[in-house]
Parts: structure tokens; sequence; C-alpha cells
């Protein structure tokens, strides 16, 4: 035990060295990568896998709608089937709050668990992350936040993702957010990769048609600012424009058919390549501005990337013309024969259509203009020091201000006031 112990806190402090500030550890080192089961019937084949690991008894975290939709029982009774014990916690809300965290830590205690199977969405898998980190540790949730805090290693996590948008199943990061300050808050750590998840679109059938968007958006908004920023790799962007030219085809089907098997396998892929991409490239500002509107008002985070998507790109097209132009070749938008410019406004173009196609909102109802200093300069600390984004053009916080501007509630008055915050924006 104690030169485990020893050999973690090593671990820890050598790569917070590498990582202090910046996250370098994305960029450069070795990540880990879970086992990855695909395919229909994918998640109780888990459950059998689980079952033979001679674990004591298994933490089941997910959320009341799924457990009361019977999402869980393919793994359950493959569970059980293999003679495994698990418990229940289904308190989980889209926030990832604090408060239930600690919920989920204590019920983990009380039954004297030793392993974590998360089924859900984004939120959900990054609940378990931060109770699986936060048990081994024995710290308070929120000072676990931030890169590398945790001295031991998490428990023992598999992953049964719902949705396909977040990649958390294969990210080294957990987002949840503290309800008193109305924050975000971010913990990375490759540790907290899970080690076997099962991508099973049989569990995502039942998505209403607006969560398939918003977590399909979501998914090209981590490939496209994995691609395009300054972190990029070859290895990265072949992720990245798998899951691009994956979810070009695959989204609208999904949406319109929430029943198409092919579409939905596809799309979980999609979003698995995409979360590996952006685990090794890292985001930009669309993810540092949505997660000040998760913060503040509760936004879901898929919906509030895809709200920003369009706005960011637009913004940067100067830096990433080029990238863009890959991007719509990829998405068979168009040819290669094709110049640079026109790609690119091919596109910025189809990005647009595709959130019109799903009936993606083109603002943001709960904005509010007295919010916004406070929403970019969360961002722009976000980026610039937080979290250090490699994002390809720099954004100052008035610009900012203006792009999250752009997104407001409009009113009968204010047609020609937002085409000039638009065009001020993107000079």
């Amino acid at each position: 035990m104690i030169p485990s112990m020893i050999s973690d806190a090593l671990f820890a402090r050598g790569m917070g060295t590498l990582m202090r500030g910046a996250g370098y550890v994305t960029r450069f080192l070795p990540l880990p990568q879970p086992t990855l089961l695909v395919g229909p019937g994918s998640s109780a084949r888990l459950g059998q896998a689980v079952a033979g690991f001679g674990h004591t008894k298994l933490l089941i975290v997910t959320d009341s709608i799924i457990a009361k939709l019977g999402l869980l029982n393919a793994l359950t009774d493959a569970l059980s089937a293999g003679g495994a014990e698990y418990v229940i916690f289904d308190e989980i809300t889209p926030d990832a709050p604090i408060p239930l965290i600690e919920r989920g830590i204590a019920c983990y205690e009380e039954n004297n668990c030793d392993a974590i199977i998360t089924v859900g969405g984004g939120p959900t898998m990054d609940a378990a992350k931060a109770i699986a980190l936060a048990v081994a540790n024995q710290k308070p949730v929120e000072k676990l936040a931030g890169y590398l805090r945790g001295l031991r290693n998490p428990v023992r996590i598999y992953a049964v993702p719902t949705t396909a948008g977040t990649g958390s199943e294969v990210t080294i990061a957990a987002v949840i957010s503290n309800p008193a300050t109305h924050k975000k808050l971010v913990m990375v750590d490759p540790r907290l990769v899970p080690k076997m998840a099962a991508l099973d679109p049989l569990l995502m059938t039942g998505l209403p048609p607006q969560v398939t968007a918003a977590t399909g958006i979501d998914a090209l908004t981590h490939a496209v600012e994995a691609f395009v920023g300054n972190w990029s790799s070859p290895q990265s962007d072949g992720l990245a424009l798998s899951a691009v030219g994956l979810i070009f085809d695959n989204l609208r089907k999904a949406y319109q058919d929430g029943k198409n098997l092919e579409a939905r396998e596809n799309m979980a892929l999609a979003s698995t390549y995409a979360g590996l991409a952006f685990t090794r490239a890292n985001v930009g500002y669309v993810h540092a501005i949505a997660h000040q509107f998760g913060g503040k008002y509760h936004t879901p985070h898929g919906l509030a990337n895809a709200i920003m998507l369009p706005h960011v790109l637009k913004f940067s097209r100067p830096a990433i013309e080029d990238r863009l132009a890959k991007l719509a070749v990829r998405a068979n938008l168009g040819s290669p024969s094709e110049d640079t410019e026109t790609l690119a406004q091919k596109f910025l173009d189809a990005v647009d259509q595709l959130n019109q196609d799903l009936g993606i909102p083109t603002t943001l109802e709960a904005l509010r203009e007295e919010d916004i200093p406070e929403l970019a300069a969360g961002a722009c600390r976000e980026a610039h020091v937080d979290m250090i984004y490699p994002v390809p053009r720099y954004m100052t916080q008035a610009i900012c201000e203006d792009i999250i501007r752009q997104v407001l509630p409009q009113t009968a008055d204010e047609p020609e006031k937002k085409t000039t915050r638009r065009r001020k924006a993107t000079a």
C-alpha cells in the first residue's frame, strides 16, 4: 500500500510540474484509452466483462430518467448473472452539481464499493469521474478542480454513454458545477479515463430529437476546435476529420429517425473520435464561453456549444481558412480542386445550415446584456489563464463581449443593431 501511495504522489507531482498553467500533458504525453465495446448489446457485454473482474461491489452512477426508462436493465442483468453486486445512485442532474456528487461519494462509501459504472450523458460521466477521484483522495470536490490535483489514483471507472456528444467516455477531463458560485469547474487528469466503455446504440434510440441535435453539435464542436487549434497533430487531425465526416453523414438521420441504429452507432463513434481528438489537441473559445453559460444560466453544454460555434468560427476564420477548407472537403461539401476561400465559406455555411435543420436556436433566451461583461471575463480567464486553450486567433474581452452579444434574444427594434455588432465582432 505504501509503495503504491508513494508512486501515486510522485506521478501527480511530476505531471503537475509538466502541466502547471498550460495542460501540456494533453499535447505530449501518452494518454490512456479505454477498451471499447461497440454495437447493439454492448452494454450487456460490458456488464459480463466487469462481473468477471472480481469487484466487491459496484456503484452505478446514473440519472433518474435512465433508471425509469429501463436503460440499465441489460447491464444490471449481466452483472447479476455474473454474480456481481451493485448499488444504483440515480440522482445526477444535467449540471453535475457538487452537492449531488457529494451524495454519490457518501453512497459509494456507505456501501463499501470499489469501482464505478457510469451510465448516462456527459454530466453523469463527469460526476462519476469526480466521485472516483474524491473517494480515492479524501478531499473536497472543489479542491480537485484543475490539473492533477489528486495524489492517489481514482477508483476504477467503466462507462456506458447514452448520448453521442461529450466523448467523456474517453477523455481525461470532468466538468462539474458549483451552484454556490454559479461556476463550472474542470478536473483534468489522465487517470480519469474509464478502463472500458460500451457504445450501445440501443440505449440512444429513445433520445428526444432536441437532445440528439445538441449533443451531436457538441461532438462537432469538439472535433472542429481540436482541428483548428494550435495543438493539432496528425493523430488528432485524423480523429477530428473522421468525426466531422461521420457527423455530417449521420446527425440529420439520427435526428429525423431516432431508431436508426446505424446512424446512432456512427454518431456514438463520432463522439468518441472527437473526444479522443480534443483530449490530445484541446478546445477553444466555444467551450470557454459555453462553460460560462452553463454556470450562469444552467444552459445544457451541447446547446451552448451549438449556439456559439458559428460565431467563434467566423471570428477565427482569418487564421484558419485552410483548416476550414479541409473540413469542408471531409464533410463532402466541396472538392479539393476548389479554392480555399470558397471551401472555407462552404463549411461555415454548412454549420449554419446544420444548426437550422436541427432546430438549434440562434439566440440564448436566458442571456442578459448586463451579464455579458462578467461572462466574457470568465471566458477569457478560462481560455487564457485557467486552462490555456491553444486558440488560433486571440480574442480580447471586448471582442468576446461583442461575440456573446450576437446571441442576445432579439427584440423588434434590434435587427439593425445586431447587424452592426456582427460586423464589429468579425472584423
